[in-house]
């Protein structure tokens, strides 16, 4: 064979080779490119935005759903319409939240809660408190601007737009520099954000985050002249369903829609965006009806009279959520989130009693989730279905969800979803990979107390 033809058939060779290095590492590659880098380029040339994230969705595509279960046939079973039955008629179970976090690392096993609640402690509702009197048809709270977001930013954003119209200055850079010291971090919980306003500025302003939220509540709030933030979903175009904030300031009932300012799509004249009632609803389900307030300290009892003895006290407002979604799921047995909705309630009220039940209950109600559908995101945000799967002992249900959430860019920008999977891996015990994974967690959220915990446990420090 002469020298030429040699040398072109080698080249030929390693020109396959390299292509098939290439397509082997571009997913990895293309799902590593931050998000704000995405962001960034898509504002600036929404032309080359385009081609690249054509390429991204050809080599590292989205799920389009979360993996549904394997649950074996001998899988024990609970009767939940029967369980929700019981827990109707039960007695409340007290709750002492303290103010302060525990000095003390929790105990890592499926017996103990190792997820952080929010850490309000209800005021009980006066007993002679005078029939309030009707609504008016329609009312703004003035003043209320908006802020644009910075990447990924719709928690502190949120956050400051409340905080500055109560007088507070401090920007959205300030507050995220705690809540989310990573930029590229996807998630801030409304129980991690009302937490910061109780412990961070200084004892001027209270917070309180609930699920289970209604329009009327939230009119009453505002009449009263509390902004209200709420978490619901949101549909985009182009990229599919996410979480979001949106700071709520008014209502019109004539017109039937709710008043917002929205960190994200604006607009940025200060107006605010308008949702009709229904469409508001529908997509605040999606987050079961989740919202916190802030106030003066001054104004506790007046916030407790709004939010009523059902969201005060947190066993009650469980078991009005766990009812609250089964009448949606009778309604509409194929409404997924009316199933997660169930889960979680469910599942917090496992939390609460620490009773096997209510997780086996949740992971039903979970498994009924998955099989119908769950968003590819859902688990960049809320993270209950990983709390039911371990407290059961499906631990390999925790890792195969985990690691649907982290081979997206997203999902591995948020640490609960390597907590958990390190909770699962110590339950199963590999030791060493739990720890990697809680460092992986401390990486994207160095402030999240409850991981250091974790890891403390397992490495004796603290």
């Amino acid at each position: 064979m002469r020298k030429r033809t040699k040398n072109i058939i080698l080249t030929v060779a390693g020109i396959q080779i390299l292509l098939v290095i290439g397509l082997l590492v571009l997913p990895a590659l293309a799902g590593a490119i931050p998000g704000r880098y995405r962001v960034a380029l898509q504002e600036r040339s929404p032309f080359l935005s385009g081609i690249v994230e054509g390429v991204i969705d050809q080599v590292a595509p989205m799920a389009t759903a979360l993996p549904v279960a394997a649950v074996s046939a001998d899988e024990p079973q609970v009767d939940i319409q029967a369980l929700l039955a019981v827990t109707a008629v039960a007695s409340p179970t007290p709750t002492s939240k303290p103010t302060e976090a525990p000095t003390t690392a929790p105990v890592t096993t499926p017996e103990a809660d190792a997820t952080p609640l929010p850490t309000n402690t209800p005021i009980p509702t006066p007993t002679n408190t005078p029939t309030p009197e009707p609504l008016p048809v329609s009312h703004i709270l003035e003043g209320m601007g908006v802020i644009r977001q910075t990447f990924n930013n719709c928690g502190p954003a949120n956050l400051t737009q409340t905080l500055n119209f109560l007088g507070y200055d401090i920007t959205q850079e300030e507050v995220a520099d705690y809540l989310k010291p990573s930029s590229e971090d996807r998630n801030v919980s409304p129980w991690q954000i009302a937490d910061y306003v109780n412990e961070y500025t200084g004892g001027t302003f209270k917070a309180s985050a609930h699920s289970g939220g209604t329009l009327e509540m939230l009119k009453e709030f505002i009449a009263a002249g509390y902004p209200v933030v709420i978490e619901k979903g949101y549909d985009l175009p182009t990229d599919g369903w996410y979480g979001h904030y949106l700071t709520v300031f008014g209502y019109d009932d004539e017109a039937g829609v709710f008043y917002s300012q929205d960190s994200y799509l604006g607009p940025w004249d200060g107006s605010g965006r308008t949702d009709e009632y229904e469409e508001f609803e529908f997509y605040w389900q999606q987050f079961n009806y989740t919202f916190y307030v802030v106030y003066f300290p001054s104004q506790e009892a007046e916030v407790q009279a709004i939010l009523g003895p059902d969201l005060s006290e947190p066993m009650a407002m469980w078991r009005m959520v766990a009812a609250r979604a089964q009448a949606e799921i009778d309604a509409d047995p194929e409404n997924v989130f009316a199933w997660f909705n169930l889960g979680s309630a469910l599942t917090e009220m496992g939390v609460k009693t620490g009773e096997a039940q209510y997780y086996q209950g949740g992971a039903q109600a979970y498994d009924q989730a998955r099989e119908l559908g769950l968003p590819p995101r859902m688990l960049w945000y809320q993270f209950r279905p990983y709390m039911a799967y371990w407290k059961v002992g499906r631990n390999d249900d925790v890792i195969a969800l985990a690691d649907a959430t982290l081979s997206t860019q997203g999902g591995r920008n948020v640490e609960e979803t390597f907590w958990y999977k390190g909770l699962a891996l110590e339950s199963q015990g590999l030791i060493t990979d739990a720890i990697t994974n809680y460092q992986a967690a401390l990486e994207v959220n160095h402030n999240a107390y409850y991981v250091q915990w974790s890891l403390d446990a397992l490495t004796g420090g603290g």
